[in-house]
């Protein structure tokens, strides 16, 4: 009696937690009886319980959001970020190009308020970082607005031209001023004969993989090293306390750029949603291949689905259907980038390391409120303050304390 019982009861439980809508369960009726009938009834063989699902969840709108911010995909972004980061890193440890300390000081024209331009220097380190700072972003937000109505407008030629020619400085200029540095840091024989055939075939394989076709990794590979050189440039080129400002500045700004309903990218993603077209593959890094289709009026094909920065595109053309997933704007990669690069001229390995985790549990948690709240969400905000917060902190408080600890042969 007991052994029966408890058949009943296990059963019985079964088919609560299991049956659920779209399912069928085999023996349902034989499953849940009444005691009495148990009793009387002769024993019968064990019944095999087959559960059958309805395809159409598993395909549903809801579960494909789930796995999309998936930890597979959370890996796609976090791989990459890490790998342009620690590109920065060993540069700036390697090449003294890049280290203000060792360098003369010379900064960008749009960044005049510095200690080497006593006119208009205000003399207040700060006082110049928040000039410089509002200049800065007076010019982002002015080749944003710029931006917006061009592809309003459907101007489309002009901005693959912009991005064209920005790629060119950046794959042949850029690219050579590196090598150059680096063939100087290691003292390696070359004629420049070699060197231009070098840059001229890495420029052109960069061009044809960014502007045209070409593998996906080729075309992630040279995203991440492009957002490389860029920060190389800024940190090179700003000012210690303007690059600080500059970083908290545009996490601001990019919360205001996606979340407000007039925000000029929050236009843009409801400009390409509308007209169901693809950003510029150019800007932004993508875990899936995307390429814009040109089709008979010579409008692209495709969909957009931002994270600010960070976006979710699907190519929709039917002769390559690929796997949907997230993607990361390159703005983002650069000043990720920036601010572990900054860490590491302090020439403090616990610094860096700290601001290289805080940047990366950000963009996990910016993943995580996106899968819940799936709306746009500004990719930039948490993770440069996070790494803020870890750079001072480990930098002016556990930096010292290490130190004197060393020093006084203390140990916890």
């Amino acid at each position: 009696r007991i052994q029966i019982l408890f058949e009943e009861v296990l059963y019985s439980m079964a088919d609560v937690v299991i049956a659920r809508p779209g399912t069928l369960t085999a023996g349902d009726e034989s499953t849940v009886t009444h005691r009495g009938a148990r009793q009387e009834d002769p024993p019968q063989a064990p019944q095999v319980r087959v559960r059958t699902t309805n395809p159409s969840d598993e395909n549903s709108p809801e579960e494909q959001e789930n796995l999309k911010y998936g930890a597979k995909h959370v890996m796609m972004l976090i791989i990459p970020v890490s790998l342009c980061m620690i590109l920065v890193i060993i540069t700036i440890r390697v090449i003294t190009l890049y280290d203000q300390e060792s360098q003369p000081k010379v900064y960008l024209v749009y960044t005049p308020f510095n200690d080497q331009n006593k006119k208009l220097s205000t003399g207040s380190p700060i006082s110049d970082a928040v000039l410089n700072m509002l200049i800065v972003l007076g010019i982002v937000i002015v080749m944003t607005c710029i931006l917006v109505l061009l592809y309003k407008y459907r101007c489309y030629k002009i901005i693959q031209g912009w991005l064209f020619f920005s790629s060119l400085i950046l794959l042949f200029m850029f690219t050579f001023l590196y090598i150059h540095e680096v063939i100087m840091r290691f003292n390696l024989a070359m004629d420049y004969i070699t060197i231009a055939l070098i840059v001229w075939n890495f420029g052109i394989m960069g061009i044809i993989s960014i502007h045209w076709k070409g593998p996906l990794i080729l075309q992630q590979a040279y995203l991440l090293i492009i957002s490389a050189l860029m920060a190389l440039v800024f940190i090179k080129y700003l000012p210690e306390w303007t690059l600080w400002f500059i970083l908290g500045g545009i996490a601001v700004y990019d919360l205001f750029a996606v979340l407000c309903p007039k925000g000029p990218l929050r236009i843009l993603v409801e400009t390409a949603e509308e007209r169901n077209e693809p950003i510029f593959p150019s800007l932004i890094y993508s875990s899936t291949m995307l390429w814009s289709i040109a089709m008979a009026d010579g409008e692209p094909v495709g969909g957009y689905n931002p994270l600010n920065n960070t976006s979710s595109i699907q190519d929709q053309t039917p002769e390559a259907p690929e796997e949907q997933g997230v993607k990361l704007g390159l703005g983002d990669f650069i000043f990720y980038s920036v601010l572990v690069g900054k860490a590491a001229t302090a020439d403090d390995w616990n610094t860096v390391m700290a601001c290289f985790f805080a940047i990366l549990i950000g963009l996990c948690l910016t993943l995580l409120i996106l899968a819940i709240v799936k709306k746009a969400l500004p990719a930039l905000p948490i993770s440069i303050f996070a790494g803020i917060i870890f750079y001072a902190s480990t930098r002016f408080c556990i930096k010292p304390m290490c130190d004197q600890m060393a020093l006084h042969q203390v140990y916890l």
